[in-house]
């Protein structure tokens, strides 16, 4: 079994970056100090050592995850779209370049029942804004699209990674 702790491209102190700032980091205007100073390293070590570990591939992204609901984005739609298979990936790379699609992406069909491959999440004050971004999408896809839909949210689910127990 390959655990963390057998991989040569962490050491402890890794480890440790890694559990201080898996739950998201400091709200202040200097996160990685913070970090630094409670785990008592420099900080610009903190800040190498995260770009290493995500240039390697350890860490997949740094990013904000906003709570769309507080902000007022109530009315949050999965598009989903059935798009010829050997465009999908053209396609939901210009889809996701669209300034309201929080992320984009590509899923098997289950046929009969599901024929839906292409996945674009688009967040909304309204339905009817959703819906008017949508049929941007829709009018961009154009002949490229068979049919689509719009899955809303009906529940907020609690967004995480993985997660390690800290040592």
């Amino acid at each position: 079994m390959n655990t963390c702790a057998d991989n040569p491209a962490i050491d402890a102190i890794d480890r440790a970056l890694i559990v201080a700032t898996q739950g998201g980091l400091p709200l202040v205007a200097r996160p990685y100090h913070q970090i630094a100073e409670r785990l008592h390293i420099d900080p610009d070590a903190v800040m190498a050592r995260m770009q290493r570990m995500q240039d390697s591939g350890v860490i997949r992204r740094i990013g904000v995850v906003p709570n769309h609901y507080k902000i007022g984005y109530c009315a949050n739609g999965m598009s989903v779209w059935d798009v010829p298979d050997e465009m999908v990936d053209e396609l939901g790379l210009r889809v996701g370049q669209f300034e309201f699609v929080s992320h984009c992406y590509r899923r098997p069909r289950h046929l009969p029942h599901w024929h839906y491959n292409l996945f674009a999440m688009v967040h909304g004050k309204t339905r009817d804004e959703v819906q008017v971004k949508v049929a941007k999408i829709a009018e961009f896809l154009g002949q490229h699209t068979r049919s689509h839909d719009v899955l809303y949210s009906t529940r907020i689910l609690k967004k995480t990674g993985l997660r390690l127990a800290s040592s």
